[in-house]
């Protein structure tokens, strides 16, 4: 058999929805994905902010960008999700769970409000609606290609935390093991499941445990990389590599995985 390297990294002309895709890990990756020729929707809970990011990666690096909003905490907005998408597409070749929520306080005041938020979106939701596109990604799978899967973790679900966010910690790490067994489930029906474990970016979530208030820009990112082995945060071209790479030919071996992008910080716990 003839081996060819052309175009090992390629995702041009396929079909991604980046849920969380209005801003932070998932608005990098949804970048990402329209710099290398993917036709992209995103989804988040507020309809104003999701078209505006929208618009703003279509001026930034060409392609389609679609918003199509939802709240993925509700088995509603997950439905509403997948009929939107499936009125529009007839196949989905990349899935990235992104939408995530946290909540921070001590743990002898935790509420159970900041529980059952944080679970039912950074795990119930994912689980559903990857339930809710399966017909979309089968179809895509009985292509040339296989479907994927992203589930976005967190390094907090493979080591502990400074920070007070026990349902978050806790949800990533159920993310984790959710997402091995997709794969275990769906290897065999060409979509290929892996999870990637975030350390710390400049995002909206990491800057209100930081002190920094939501701001990401003009804060002093360079400060909290100093805490990080490799000396900085990560960036756009960092989470977006990884997930391109998974959602190509390059990655079509790697599959039920949990990979850490944290610039060594798993590594030096």
């Amino acid at each position: 058999m003839a081996v060819s390297f052309d175009n090992l990294f390629s995702i041009k002309g396929k079909v991604a929805l980046v849920t969380g895709g209005s801003r932070g890990i998932g608005e990098m990756i949804a970048a990402g994905f329209l710099a290398q020729g993917a036709k992209v929707y995103i989804s988040s809970r507020k309809a104003e902010a999701c078209q505006a990011t929208a618009e703003r990666l279509m001026a930034a690096h060409g392609g389609e960008c679609f918003a199509l909003p939802a709240d993925l905490s509700r088995l509603d907005g997950v439905t509403a999700l997948a009929q939107a998408l499936a009125a529009r597409e007839s196949k989905l070749d990349i899935l990235v769970n992104n939408a995530g929520a946290s909540w921070g306080a001590p743990l002898e005041s935790f509420p159970e409000v900041g529980w059952d938020k944080v679970m039912d979106t950074n795990v119930k939701g994912v689980f559903f609606l990857t339930q809710a596109l399966m017909p979309l990604l089968h179809a895509a799978a009985s292509g040339p290609s296989p479907a994927r899967v992203i589930n976005i973790g967190s390094i907090d679900g493979l080591k502990s935390s400074s920070f007070d966010a026990w349902s978050y910690g806790a949800s990533k790490a159920a993310v984790h093991h959710l997402t091995r067994f997709m794969a275990a489930k769906l290897t065999g029906e060409r979509i290929l499941c892996n999870a990637i474990a975030p350390g710390p970016y400049p995002t909206w979530m990491l800057s209100t445990g930081v002190g920094f208030g939501g701001a990401t820009d003009g804060v002093d990112w360079d400060r909290v990389g100093q805490r990080n082995p490799s000396g900085r945060v990560g960036t756009p071209e960092d989470i977006a590599g990884l997930a391109t790479f998974l959602c190509s030919r390059a990655g079509e071996y790697v599959v039920g995985q949990v990979i850490a992008s944290d610039g060594g910080a798993v590594a030096a716990a």
